[in-house]
């Protein structure tokens, strides 16, 4: 069983990166103001269904195939921080607009609307490096099974991913009546976001392979 000091660190760790906009949170905030709060609570069990695949390919090693493939890994970087910067281009370029934002979006089925949320956190490579990059620096072989420690620190980066994307989609609307009457605040996060997604593209276009 991982130490306490480990297990603290990491759920730091991953609270940082929910907090950090990206693809997930922009599908579940305008799910949640096109369709209401139920609508982006479903949206968020599809989300969740692919943090586990996500887990448990790490845990058992499954994933670490992709990373062994030549060029698997340069193509996922840079086609993941290609996708970083079209979301920030949508969100700075002229009249862009924040996810916060009101819009007419068609009205989907439960099932669609879980099956997008699932497929939006599949196609995220964020995700996929997040458990290979993050995850060996918190395990320790010699504190006993490295699927269980794997497992574990998966749990909780998907409890605390599920709990701060839940009261997001929950407050939604809150939000956006807050951002709505104060344009400047609204200008703001919509620079605020922009300039995150960027920074992410090009700190991910730019990283390196590990060893």
């Amino acid at each position: 069983m991982p130490h306490l000091s480990s297990l603290l660190g990491f759920a730091l760790v991953s609270l940082g990166l929910v907090l950090t906009p990206g693809p997930n949170m922009i599908y579940l905030i305008s799910r949640s103001l096109a369709q209401g709060s139920a609508a982006g609570m479903v949206s968020l069990g599809g989300v969740a269904l692919g943090f586990v695949f996500y887990m448990l390919c790490a845990a058992f090693g499954i994933t670490a195939l992709l990373f062994a493939v030549p060029y698997a890994y340069d193509g996922l970087r840079l086609g993941g921080a290609l996708y970083l910067l079209w979301l920030a281009w949508q969100v700075l370029r002229p009249n862009g607009r924040s996810p916060f934002q009101v819009r007419e979006l068609p009205v989907d089925s439960p099932y669609k609307l879980f099956a997008m949320g699932f497929v939006t956190n599949l196609l995220n490579p964020k995700i996929a490096m997040l458990y290979l990059a993050l995850l060996p620096q918190f395990i320790d072989p010699a504190l006993g099974s490295v699927l269980t420690q794997s497992i574990v620190f998966g749990t909780i980066q998907i409890v605390i991913s599920v709990s701060v994307n839940a009261m997001i989609a929950l407050t939604a609307g809150s939000i956006t009546g807050f951002l709505g009457s104060r344009p400047a605040w609204l200008r703001a996060q919509r620079w605020l976001m922009g300039t995150v997604l960027a920074g992410f593209a090009l700190r991910m276009a730019f990283e390196a392979k590990r060893a």
